[in-house]
C-alpha cells in the first residue's frame, strides 16, 4: 500500500492515516486518488466520507486544519481557468533546453469593474465577508479580473479553494461546510454550481450560510456567469410554475458585477502604453482589435484558432488556406463560398485529394464555423452589409453591390497568422484559376492582378487584369495601357489611358497631362493636374508642385508642397527647404528641416548638419552628426569629418572619424586612413586599412584595390577589385573597367559596364573616365569641391 500511495503522489504518512481503523478520516482528496489507484468506485466512496465528515469539526478531518484549498501564491492562474493568451521561453533554472515553453498572460489593464471588485476584495481583507459574481459574455476577462483582485489576499497568507473534482457541484456540496476563515472560493463559470434546480440550491444555501455565519469568515466568494444565465436566475417564473431558483436568486442580488464586452477608451490607451513598453502579446493583439476594443476575446481565441488551424481536417486547412492567400494578397473581408471551394483543389496532396467525400465542403465549413474563446470561429459565414450612399456616388472601381450568393469570413487573427506563415508562398493554379471564375469586385480582382505580377503569373495577371479593367476599375485600364504602350499600340495605349484618367485614376492623370504638356497642350495639361490634386494624394500634389515650380510660380509650389507635407508626406516639407536653401534663407530651411526630423528622416539631419555648418556652428553640426549617427545613419557625421578637414581643421576631422571607427563604421575607417597618410603616418594608415579590409565590406576592398595601383601593382590592384565586385560592389566593375580600358582589352571593359549597368549604374557609365577617377572624394568632373555650401 506504501508503494501504491508513493506511485499516486501520496506521503507514507498519509497513506498509513487513511487505512488505519482509528483517528481522523482522510481527507476528500486522499479518498478521491486512492479509489482511482485501487479502481473502487470513487462516487460512492466519497459519499461515505461526506457521511463520515458531516457535521465534524474541519480539524478533525486529516489534512483538514486548513480546511479546503491551498495558498493563493501556489496557484497557476491557467488552472483557476485563465484563458492562455500566449507562450514563451520556460526559463526555470530546472527547465530543459529548446522548445520548452510555458504559458504567459499578458500585463493587466484595470478597468471599471476592477475598482469595485477591488473594494470588496478589501472589505474582505478587514474581515467582512463577501460574494461577487462577474457577469459578461465569453472571454471578457470576467476570470482574470477575479485572479488579479486577489493577488491582495495573497500577501496576507489568504487561501484559495476550486471546487471541480470529481465534478464541480459535487466538490462544493461535500465541502463548503470544511471551509475555513480566510479562503477565496473559486466559483468560476458558477452556472456549474447553481444552474441545477436541486443542487444549485443546496449550494446557494451553503454558501449563504458560509457568507452569513460570524465565525465562519471572513471569506471571499469570486464567480462568473455569462448574461443568459444571470437573466435566467434573476427572472421570476410565472404563478403557475414552481420557483427553483428562488435560492440563487436571493443569493445573487446585488452582488453581481457587469463586465464590459468591449475596452473603453481610457483602457485602450492604458493597454496601448503597456504594448509600447514591451507587452508582446497585447501589442500583437492591438493590432487586430484596437478599432472593436474587444482585446480580452483576441487574447483568449487566438491560441485556438491557431491550434483549429494547424490541427484540423485536411479540408478544413486547405480552405483556410485559401482564405489567407487570398486575404494578403488584396482580396476582400467577404469571400464567395464558390471561389474557396474551387480554389481548394490544389491546396490537397493528391492522396487528400483522391480521399475527399462528396460533402467534404459542407463538413469543412461546418468545421470552420465552430467557435473558440471570445464568440471567434476561424471562418465564418458573413452578411455584408448593404453600400448606402447618395444616386451616382459609385466609386471608381468599387461595386455597389457585394458578391453573389454565400459568402465567408476568415478570423482577423488566422488573417495575419497567414501573412506570417504564407508570406513568401505564390498560390498554386487553381486560386488563380478560382479567383478568375468567381471574384466580380473589381477592387478585388486587379489587387490579385497585381499579386500574380509580383509572383511572375503573368498570364494571370493580365486575364485579372483585363476582368477589373472590364469592371471598371481605373488603376487596371492604367496598367493594360502601359502594356499596350511597351506592346507598340500607341492607339490603343491613349485610348485605355483616356478611359482610366476619365475614372479617375491619379496615375492616368499626372502620365496624361505630361504628354499634354510635351506636346504644348499647357491648357489641358492644367486642367489634368488640377483634377490629380483634387485626389489629395501626396505624390500627385508633390508632381503639380514640381510643374508650378518649373513654370516659375515658386508661391504656388510652396503650398502644395506644403499641402503633400500635411497629408504626411516629409518629401514636400523637404522640397521647400531646398527652396529656402537655395534662396539663402538658411534660416527658414533649418526650421523646416526640424520639423521633418521629428519623422526620423535621416535626409532631414544630414542637411541640418550642413546648414549649422555653413552657419559656423561646428559644435552644433557635430550634434546634429552624432544625433544621426545614433540615430543608425552616420553617412552625416562622416561628412561633416571631410568638410571640416577640408576647411582646415584637421584634428577636428580626425576625432571624428575615431568616433565613428569605435562603432565599427568601414568609411571612415577609410577616411581616416587617407588622413593619417597624408600626416605622413603610413604605419596607422596601413593599420587602418587592413581593420577596414578584414571586414569584407567591397568599399574596403575597392580601397586596397587603389592603393595597390597607386603603388604601381596593377595586377594586385585587379585582384583587389574583383574580390570587391565579388562582393557585391557596383562601383568596383566600374574601376574593373577603368583597369581592362587601360588595359587594351575594350570587349572585357564594355562587358563589365553592362555588368555596371545592370546593377544600377547606367548614369555613371556615361561618363566613366572622370567619375572613376573622382567620385570618391565628392567632386564634379572639374574637380570642383560639390560640398553643400560652396
Amino acid at each position: 500500500m506504501t508503494a501504491l500511495g508513493r506511485s499516486l503522489g501520496l506521503g507514507r504518512t498519509t497513506v498509513h492515516t487513511a487505512v488505519r481503523r482509528s483517528g481522523p478520516p482522510p481527507s476528500k482528496r486522499t479518498v478521491v486518488i486512492l479509489a482511482r489507484g485501487l479502481g473502487l468506485p470513487v462516487a460512492e466512496l466519497v459519499e461515505l466520507w461526506r457521511r463520515a465528515t458531516e457535521g465534524a469539526d474541519p480539524a478533525s478531518v486529516a489534512g483538514g486544519a486548513a480546511g479546503p484549498g491551498r495558498p493563493i501564491g501556489d496557484w497557476d492562474p491557467h488552472d483557476l481557468e485563465v484563458h492562455p493568451a500566449g507562450t514563451a521561453p520556460d526559463s526555470s533554472p530546472d527547465a530543459a533546453p529548446g522548445g520548452v515553453v510555458r504559458r504567459v498572460l499578458p500585463g493587466y489593464v484595470s478597468r471599471e469593474h476592477d475598482r469595485v471588485l477591488a473594494r470588496a476584495v478589501r472589505e474582505a481583507g478587514n474581515g467582512h465577508s463577501r460574494l461577487v459574481v462577474l457577469v459578461g459574455d465569453s472571454s471578457t476577462g470576467k476570470t482574470r479580473a477575479c485572479w488579479e483582485a486577489v493577488q491582495p489576499l495573497a500577501a496576507l497568507g489568504w487561501r484559495l479553494w476550486h471546487p471541480f473534482d470529481p465534478t464541480r457541484a459535487t466538490e462544493a456540496l461535500d465541502d463548503l461546510h470544511r471551509v475555513l476563515p480566510r479562503t477565496v472560493v473559486w466559483l468560476n463559470e458558477a452556472q456549474h454550481y447553481f444552474g441545477d434546480p436541486v443542487t444549485g440550491e443546496r449550494i446557494a444555501a451553503a454558501v449563504r450560510s458560509l457568507l452569513t455565519v460570524p465565525e465562519r469568515g471572513p471569506v471571499l466568494v469570486l464567480g462568473t456567469l455569462w448574461p443568459k444565465y444571470a437573466l435566467r436566475y434573476a427572472a421570476l417564473p410565472a404563478p403557475d410554475e414552481p420557483d427553483v431558483y428562488s435560492p440563487v436568486r436571493a443569493l445573487l442580488e446585488g452582488r453581481t458585477l457587469i463586465v464590459p464586452e468591449a475596452f473603453d477608451a481610457p483602457a485602450l490607451a492604458a493597454a496601448v502604453a503597456l504594448a509600447e513598453s514591451g507587452d508582446r502579446l497585447l501589442a500583437d493583439a492591438l493590432t487586430r482589435a484596437r478599432t472593436s476594443g474587444q482585446l480580452a476575446q483576441d487574447l483568449a481565441g487566438a491560441p485556438q484558432l491557431r491550434d483549429r488551424y494547424e490541427q484540423g481536417s485536411p479540408a478544413a486547412r486547405a480552405l483556410l488556406r485559401v482564405a489567407m492567400d487570398a486575404r494578403r494578397l488584396g482580396a476582400g473581408l467577404h469571400l464567395p463560398r464558390a471561389f474557396l471551394v474551387d480554389a481548394a483543389a490544389d491546396y490537397f496532396s493528391q492522396g487528400e485529394y483522391d480521399q475527399r467525400a462528396d460533402d467534404w465542403a459542407e463538413v469543412a465549413f461546418a468545421e470552420l464555423a465552430r467557435p473558440v474563446h471570445g464568440k471567434q470561429a476561424p471562418l465564418r459565414r458573413a452578411v455584408p452589409r448593404p453600400a448606402l450612399r447618395p444616386p451616382g456616388d459609385a466609386r471608381p472601381g468599387e461595386a455597389l453591390a457585394g458578391p453573389a450568393g454565400t459568402v465567408f469570413r476568415l478570423a482577423d487573427h488566422l488573417e495575419q497568422h497567414g501573412r506570417a506563415v504564407r508570406g513568401d508562398l505564390c498560390p498554386p493554379a487553381s486560386f488563380w484559376h478560382a479567383a478568375h471564375t468567381h471574384l466580380t469586385r473589381p477592387n478585388d480582382l486587379y489587387r490579385l492582378a497585381e499579386a500574380a505580377r509580383a509572383c511572375h503569373r503573368l498570364q494571370w495577371h493580365h486575364h485579372l487584369c483585363h476582368r477589373a479593367a472590364h469592371a471598371g476599375h481605373a488603376g487596371a485600364l492604367f496598367r493594360l495601357s502601359r502594356a499596350r504602350r511597351e506592346a507598340g499600340d500607341h492607339h490603343g495605349a491613349d485610348s485605355l489611358l483616356r478611359r482610366a484618367a476619365d475614372a479617375g485614376d491619379v496615375d492616368a492623370l499626372l502620365d496624361l497631362a505630361e504628354r499634354r504638356e510635351r506636346a504644348g497642350d499647357t491648357a489641358a495639361a492644367e486642367v489634368l493636374l488640377e483634377r490629380a490634386v483634387e485626389s489629395g494624394r501626396p505624390y500627385a500634389l508633390l508632381r503639380a508642385g514640381g510643374r508650378r515650380e518649373r513654370a516659375g510660380d515658386a508661391r504656388g509650389a510652396a503650398i502644395l508642397f506644403e499641402r503633400a507635407a500635411d497629408a504626411g508626406d516629409p518629401d514636400g516639407l523637404l522640397l521647400l527647404a531646398r527652396d529656402r536653401k537655395l534662396a539663402g534663407d538658411l534660416e527658414g530651411a533649418e526650421a523646416l528641416y526640424q520639423r521633418v526630423t521629428a519623422t526620423g528622416s535621416p535626409l532631414a539631419l544630414f542637411q541640418l548638419v550642413f546648414i549649422r555648418g555653413a552657419a559656423g556652428d561646428m559644435e552644433g553640426a557635430e550634434a546634429l552628426g552624432q544625433r544621426a549617427a545614433d540615430a543608425g545613419h552616420p553617412h552625416a557625421l562622416l561628412q561633416l569629418a571631410r568638410v571640416v578637414e577640408f576647411e582646415g581643421d584637421v584634428e577636428r576631422a580626425e576625432a571624428i572619424c575615431r568616433r565613428l571607427v569605435a562603432i565599427g563604421s568601414v568609411p571612415a575607417m577609410l577616411d581616416l586612413a587617407d588622413m593619417r597618410e597624408r600626416a605622413g603616418d603610413l604605419a596607422g594608415a596601413e593599420e587602418l586599412a587592413r581593420r577596414a579590409t578584414r571586414t569584407g565590406r567591397p568599399e574596403a576592398l575597392l580601397y586596397t584595390a587603389r592603393k595597390r595601383r597607386e603603388a604601381g601593382s596593377v595586377q594586385e590592384a585587379e585582384a583587389w577589385a574583383r574580390q570587391a565586385a565579388d562582393a557585391g560592389g557596383r562601383d568596383a566593375l566600374l574601376y574593373l573597367a577603368e583597369l581592362r580600358t587601360e588595359a587594351g582589352d575594350t570587349p572585357g571593359a564594355e562587358a563589365l559596364l553592362r555588368r555596371a549597368a545592370d546593377a544600377g549604374h547606367a548614369d555613371k557609365v556615361k561618363n566613366l573616365p572622370a567619375i572613376a577617377a573622382k567620385w570618391r572624394y565628392g567632386l564634379d568632373p572639374d574637380g570642383t569641391p560639390t560640398l553643400p555650401w560652396h
